[in-house]
């Protein structure tokens, strides 16, 4: 059994048929059973399978594309659930991209932020002021709302200034690290809620507590993005973005300082690393993913207030980090879902059946073991079985590990006047372990 199973590993054409009819299968019963939160999931598991598969690399993104542009929206848009399969899609999407940008900040260069919702928040209400009539009560010029089409220019505006206060965050924490960061940056976090709480006196910039209704939609070749099958692909584009772009620099020469600070600060500074540029640029880079993904989620909720933006959601994106593993993109991204599907539906659905369960007069549930209280019950147990059995994550970040004949061969090469790019590219070896 072994031996067949060592072979099937190795055959990449016996992958492609057994993934194939998951595939087929999976998507032909979310088509034909519409409210079926099982085959929702189980055809979303298909790229998790897809990602142990042999296939090469731009293989598995052409795969992974067709199930997510073609095949999930269309066959889960023949009935009611519709909208509501895409709003998960959409959540999960925003929530891998913030987590993508704490896995920057906490899993790559190793400094805890509790405080990362604030960048978040920063997103939202940039494009939340000027999108709706709230701009016009303290700029003395200018005509608000803006129109739909200057969305597309608020992505890249929310991102700058993310950025920004990533810096400002990270200019006063880079004297502390560990628990002082922690504490630091958790503060910040609540000011930032704070500020925005209160900032309706003397000058109304966000309408306080009251928050700030009717957003102004996107729209894009005179389409107004409205429902959350439209703005699906605004967060997969983002996504696919923000993936390439950690991705680029989890092995560029800023991310290996980042892994070097990380693991030791002096000896990192003693080896050339400079660590307030190496930190700042930690912070911004992270921020700047989460207030893009804010702009987008002021937009598709059409209103943006303090509560959305608590110490609960720093603490989620956190734990979607932890679960899936520290510095593991591939693992953030599996940590991220796995967490937004449980909370969004999942517990949701279970919560439900056990009402019904109880409302039928089937089982009797105490008042203390109510479904709504069983959900987060449900939610802590999983975590702390995550932790206690998996904990360096769902999927542990893996080191390169370097060819060394391949390495001498190619310093020997380098010796003789070869140039540094050819030598890399034709002699130079890596795999992940």
């Amino acid at each position: 059994m072994k031996t067949l199973w060592n072979k099937y590993k190795q055959n990449k054409f016996a992958h492609g048929i057994f993934l194939l009819i998951y595939i087929g299968v999976t998507s032909l019963s979310l088509f034909m059973a519409q409210r079926s939160v099982t085959a929702f999931l189980l055809l979303l598991s298909s790229l998790l399978l897809l990602y142990f598969t042999n296939f090469k690399n731009l293989t598995k993104w052409l795969i992974a594309g067709i199930v997510l542009v073609f095949l999930l929206p269309f066959t889960a848009s023949n009935g009611d659930a519709y909208q509501s399969y895409m709003e998960v899609a959409t959540l999960v999407g925003i929530y891998i991209s913030m987590a993508l940008g704490l896995n920057i900040v906490v899993g790559m260069a190793g400094l805890l932020d509790l405080g990362f919702v604030a960048f978040f928040a920063v997103g939202a209400y940039t494009y939340g002021i000027f999108a709706t009539a709230q701009a016009s009560k303290f700029m003395p010029f200018g005509t608000f709302p803006l129109s739909g089409e200057s969305f597309w220019i608020f992505i890249l505006i929310g991102c700058l200034v993310a950025a920004l206060f990533g810096v400002l965050l990270g200019i006063p924490v880079l004297r502390v690290k560990g628990d002082y960061l922690a504490i630091v940056t958790l503060g910040f976090g609540e000011i930032i809620r704070i500020i925005f709480n209160n900032l309706d006196r003397p000058i109304n910039i966000t309408n306080g507590a009251m928050g700030i209704p009717s957003v102004t939609p996107p729209r894009l070749f005179g389409i107004d993005f409205l429902f959350p099958s439209q703005f699906y692909y605004i967060v997969l584009a983002i996504l696919l973005f923000t993936i390439f772009t950690v991705r680029r620099f989890e092995y560029s020469k800023i991310g290996r300082s980042w892994k070097a600070v990380r693991e030791n600060e002096i000896a990192a500074q003693a080896m050339g690393v400079p660590l307030v540029r190496t930190k700042l640029m930690a912070f911004a880079i992270g921020a700047s993913f989460s207030g893009m993904m804010g702009v987008v989620f002021a937009a598709k909720q059409a209103f943006v207030d303090p509560t959305s933006f608590t110490l609960l959601e720093s603490i989620t994106i956190l734990v979607m980090v932890l679960l899936g593993g520290m510095g593991s993109v591939p693992g953030v991204v599996l940590g991220a879902a796995v967490m937004t599907i449980l909370n969004l539906q999942v517990l949701t659905e279970v919560s439900n059946w056990l009402n019904q369960l109880s409302l039928s007069g089937v089982i009797s549930i105490p008042d203390a073991l109510s479904p709504a209280k069983m959900q987060r019950l449900i939610f802590g147990l999983l975590l702390i079985s995550f932790a206690l059995y998996r904990p360096k994550g769902l999927l542990p970040a893996k080191n390169r590990v370097y060819d060394e004949k391949a390495l001498q061969e190619g310093s020997g090469q380098a010796s003789l006047g070869i140039a540094p790019e050819l030598q890399q590219n034709e002699n130079l070896k890596a795999k992940e372990v």
